[in-house]
């Protein structure tokens, strides 16, 4: 039996209650189920080292657990943990808990340095906490996946980490109380100009005090300098928030009309479920896709089974599982189907020229200074 642990911030019981439409707003169906993830047990690729049956063998060993610590819905996680248990079926017992982004960071360095921590697995999409972490002496186990070479040049984030997804950020908002479909900050922008005052605390943002909004929104603004001119309008009128559920709760509440940085993944269930009430959007003057990565801890207490499942979500069957749990895939050989986002159909739908790479880099502490101070001055903090 797969064990799940409970999330440390729940979306709230109005929001689990709602669900999703499309990327981009629409319909009020039921969303078609994606046909059956096609599952080889036991049996890994044939380009993997011979060696490989080595490594499947010790894992046997460990007593079929595994728990990481990350930053993603529960959600999201279930046909992963179904299908990497059908993989490899002693694995029976996967704890995921559901932390902030910097959190899971901050959890795992100080249960290291106690020397002990049940971390094998990191998952988190805050590439800043990550760059941070990496550089760090005794956090991350070195580890060449054998799926490397079949992932685009983004697919390794930086030394053994890996991107699990890559998962684009939207404009969501409220169709009930905003008028019309805002396409892009700029035209964001432009709706909200025609009444400010009504707007006023009624729009949010990701808090760039943390290292997920700071990403976003500073891989956005370096991207799209000309785009001040759009936050200089909108940002007077918004509030932060530390989270894409908390945003998502308050916009479907109507406390927000919309939210901008607002990540797909979590947003993707919800509008499904709220009957045309909630709607998302790529921003087609630049959409910002955020890699989620993946690394195994330092210390791992199951290294082995913590190998095999890196290798599984890098590889075709296992994004084909990161795909149907809405998060968004990114090999090309993951065919698009009824239910499955993947990067490709991003592309296709904003253009490649739209869409904004997050990278995990380390920013230069002047340089985020500098960004919050102006961003935080704009919102009047």
């Amino acid at each position: 039996m797969i064990t799940f642990h409970p999330p440390l911030r729940a979306l709230g019981a109005a929001v689990l209650a709602l669900g999703l439409l499309t990327a981009c707003g629409g319909g009020g169906e039921a969303a078609k189920e994606p046909p059956p993830n096609q599952i080889a047990t036991g049996q890994a690729p044939s380009y993997y080292p011979a060696d490989y049956s080595q490594l499947i063998e010790a894992s046997k060993k460990e007593g079929g657990t595994l728990t990481i610590y990350s930053n993603t819905d529960q959600e999201n996680w279930a046909p992963i943990f179904r299908d990497f248990s059908k993989k490899y079926p002693w694995v029976t017992k996967i704890a995921a808990n559901n932390l902030d982004s910097d959190e899971v960071f901050q959890r795992v360095l100080s249960e290291q340095a106690t020397g002990s921590s049940p971390a094998d697995l990191v998952v988190s999409n805050a590439a800043q906490a990550w760059a941070d972490f990496g550089a760090r002496q005794g956090t991350l186990m070195e580890y060449a996946s054998p799926e490397k070479d079949k992932l685009p040049d983004f697919g390794e984030l930086m030394p053994h980490v890996y991107a699990m997804s890559i998962d684009p950020l939207s404009i969501a908002y409220n169709t009930s109380l905003l008028p019309g479909k805002p396409t892009g900050l700029k035209s964001l922008a432009a709706i909200l100009a025609k009444d400010p005052a009504q707007y006023k605390s009624k729009i949010t943002t990701r808090d760039v005090g943390g290292a997920f909004g700071f990403t976003v929104s500073h891989a956005f603004a370096a991207a799209r300098p000309d785009s001040w001119t759009s936050l200089q309008s909108v940002l007077p009128l918004a509030r932060p928030e530390t989270s894409s559920g908390t945003q998502l709760e308050k916009i479907t509440s109507g406390e927000y009309v919309a939210g901008f940085f607002v990540s797909a993944a979590p947003a993707y269930p919800v509008v499904e479920k709220s009957g045309g009430l909630l709607a998302i959007s790529f921003l087609d003057d630049g959409t910002v896709a955020l890699p989620r990565g993946i690394g195994i801890a330092a210390k791992a207490p199951h290294p082995a089974t913590s190998k095999l499942f890196v290798d599984f979500v890098l590889s075709q069957e296992g994004q084909r599982a990161v795909a149907e749990g809405g998060l968004t895939s990114y090999r090309d050989d993951v065919p698009a189907a009824e239910g499955l986002h993947t990067y490709q159909e991003l592309v296709k739908a904003v253009g490649q020229d739209s869409v904004i790479l997050a990278k995990y880099e380390k920013v230069p502490d002047a340089e985020v200074k500098s960004f919050t101070d102006k961003w935080n001055g704009l919102l009047g903090r």
